[in-house]
C-alpha cells in the first residue's frame, strides 16, 4: 500500500483528475485511526462503523470546498467528530435515558459488544466518560486515547487551547470522582 503525505493528498483531493484517487487513498490510509475516534464517542462497534461510513459520505461530498488550508487528517477528523456527536445527540433524544440509566446502559452495552475486548475496569471507564457533558467527553477521548496536542485539537474543534484544558482536567477530575465513589 502506497503512502502519501499531507501534501500529495491535499494534491490530489484538489484537483478533479486525481480526486478519487487522493479520496481512496486518504481512506486507506486514515480509516483506522478515523474509526477509534469515533468508536471512543459512540461505543459500539456497528455504530462507529455507520459514522465512519457517513463520515467518509460527507467528505466525499465536501471536498470541492476543501481548499487544503488544514492537514487532510484534522479535516476528516473535524467531520468524523461532528458526526460522531450528532449520532449521540440522536440517540439521547431516542431514548431519554436518565443518567444512573445510562451508568448501568454502557457497562452493560460494552460487555455484550462481541468486538469489545477491555476488561472490567474499561467498562467502567467508558461509563464514566459516558456521564461527561458532550465536550469534556470529546476533550478526554481526544487527549486521552488520540494523544492529541491541544494546538491540533483547537483547530478540530475550533475553540481555544485553555478552554480546551480546563475542559480536558474537569473530566479527570469527575472522571476520578466517579471511580472513587465506585470503591
Amino acid at each position: 500500500m502506497e503512502k502519501y503525505d499531507d501534501q500529495q493528498l491535499k494534491d490530489m483531493l484538489t484537483k478533479p483528475a486525481t480526486q478519487r484517487r487522493g479520496f481512496e487513498a486518504l481512506v486507506r490510509q486514515y480509516s483506522e485511526q478515523l474509526y477509534w475516534q469515533v468508536r471512543r464517542i459512540v461505543l459500539t462497534h456497528e455504530d462507529a462503523n455507520d459514522v465512519l461510513q457517513n463520515a467518509f459520505l460527507k467528505a466525499w461530498n465536501a471536498l470541492d470546498s476543501f481548499h487544503g488550508d488544514s492537514k487532510v487528517l484534522t479535516w476528516m477528523s473535524r467531520i468524523c467528530i461532528n458526526e460522531s456527536l450528532d449520532f449521540v445527540r440522536r440517540q439521547k433524544n431516542i431514548s431519554s435515558i436518565s443518567a444512573d440509566d445510562a451508568d448501568s446502559g454502557v457497562a452493560n452495552m460494552l460487555v455484550a459488544d462481541k468486538y469489545f475486548d477491555g476488561d472490567e475496569t474499561e467498562a467502567q471507564l467508558q461509563e464514566a466518560i459516558a456521564r461527561l457533558p458532550e465536550v469534556q467527553r470529546t476533550v478526554f477521548t481526544l487527549r486521552y486515547y488520540d494523544e492529541m496536542k491541544y494546538s491540533e485539537m483547537s483547530r478540530v474543534l475550533k475553540t481555544s487551547e485553555g478552554a480546551l484544558k480546563a475542559s480536558y482536567h474537569i473530566a479527570v477530575k469527575k472522571i476520578s470522582d466517579y471511580f472513587k465513589s465506585r470503591d
